[in-house]
């Protein structure tokens, strides 16, 4: 196994990234060996990774930080960096590798505050690995003085330091930030290569698979959450019943309430699992005695965590709504398929009852409405509007049609 075989369906991008981290390797044993490293390089200090949603944005640039952290030994046989085996490869991947940061949004920003160590971190030397990697998961989320601080660190960067920055698209970028990038686009895998993948990858059964991966329509991880929790295909099928709840205003009503109140218990249930572990080992951190008093001056740092977990919590509903609001939009994207006689695929063939009843007892043009309605919802959102009311809106205009 490798670094890169987790990118589903992005072989170029897989290619392009394997051919700059060999010229890294170069780069840091010239450097080792006081000769002149290769005048003709395929890497450089910056990289924007682009993509749709579940394109494998964050795992494409994660491989590729593991790929310049590598040392396996075969690398001095004339192997390619990026094994997945060796101390630097592991660590790297799953994250506690001493010279690779990750910077993600906790909330709807990437605050300056977040970004400042980091930055300050980005101008030193690797401490143990071969290259500093920054890696910035929510590039877009950076508000304007967190993109100033990544601008100026960008600009002038150590000769060892890499930049990688994770966006839906080049326009989600600063214009001064993504200029000095190199810019990779990732596709969305095929329906076949994510099945493949959750076949090989998961031991998922191949019909399970190929199921949850057109319904996900290659989203990677939505299909390998889905192949792999079963709360999570309870969730959706709760959903896909929501468009035969609204055909009165009660209905809808409570159906907005409903899946509001879901989306909260998903983050609730998260924030159980990770916010008192994270409490007690900054307690501890802080010297204090378990269950016993902080020492002076530091409930300070415990208050700021409890307001990151505030952020993250809301964070989190968010995602869970956007989920349900993909899943809204992909069911009436199959009715409006079936009432144009379309010949695509439907991606919702467990509901296919459901999508022929609604085909059948509504128009193209109302079809539309309630697709351009789920879209509203979900920019009322981003403006951080209240969840219930927006998703309360989304109902009633897809009871009317």
């Amino acid at each position: 196994m490798t670094v890169w075989d987790d990118l589903v369906g992005q072989e170029r991008v897989s290619e392009q990234l394997a051919a700059a981290a060999r010229d890294a390797d170069a780069f840091v044993t010239a450097a080792a060996s006081d000769v002149p490293p290769p005048e003709a390089s395929r890497m450089t200090h910056a990289w924007l990774f682009t993509g749709p949603p579940g394109a494998g944005r964050n795992q494409a640039a994660r491989a590729f930080a593991a790929a310049l952290q590598c040392v396996s030994p075969d690398r001095a046989l004339g192997g390619a960096p990026g094994c997945g085996f060796c101390d630097g490869c592991h660590t790297a991947l799953v994250g506690t590798h001493a010279d690779v940061s990750t910077v993600a949004a906790v909330g709807s920003q990437i605050l300056v505050e977040a970004m400042r160590d980091t930055v300050r971190k980005s101008f030193t030397a690797p401490a143990n690995g071969r290259w500093q990697v920054i890696l910035v998961e929510d590039a877009e989320r950076l508000n304007e003085k967190s993109a100033n601080a990544v601008l100026k660190a960008v600009e002038e960067p150590a000769p060892r330091t890499v930049w990688l920055l994770c966006a839906p698209s080049v326009e989600d970028v600063l214009p001064t930030i993504r200029s000095r990038c190199r810019h990779l686009v990732l596709s969305t895998p095929s329906v076949e290569a994510v099945a493949d993948m959750l076949v090989r990858r998961e031991g998922i059964e191949p019909d399970v698979a190929a199921a949850v991966a057109r319904a996900t329509q290659g989203h990677v991880d939505r299909a390998r959450r889905l192949a792999t929790d079963p709360a999570a295909r309870a969730r959706r099928a709760a959903v896909l019943k929501l468009p035969l709840r609204v055909e009165d205003v009660g209905g809808a009503l409570r159906a907005a309430q409903e899946l509001v109140d879901a989306a909260a218990e998903d983050a609730k249930q998260l924030a159980e699992e990770r916010d008192g572990k994270e409490t007690e080992d900054l307690k501890a951190a802080l010297g204090a005695a378990q269950g016993g008093r902080l020492p002076r001056g530091t409930a300070g740092a415990v208050k700021d965590l409890e307001e990151m977990q505030k952020r993250r919590r809301t964070r989190t509903q968010r995602d869970s709504l956007d989920v349900a609001l993909a899943d809204l939009t992909s069911f009436y994207r199959d009715v409006l398929a079936l009432q144009l006689g379309s010949r695509i695929a439907l991606a919702n063939t467990d509901a296919e009852d459901a999508l022929e009843r609604l085909a059948r007892s509504s128009t193209p043009e109302s079809t539309l409405r309630r697709i351009e309605a789920i879209a509203a919802c979900g920019e009322a959102l981003d403006r951080n509007v209240a969840p219930l009311l927006a998703v309360e809106a989304m109902t009633m205009v897809l009871r009317a049609g």
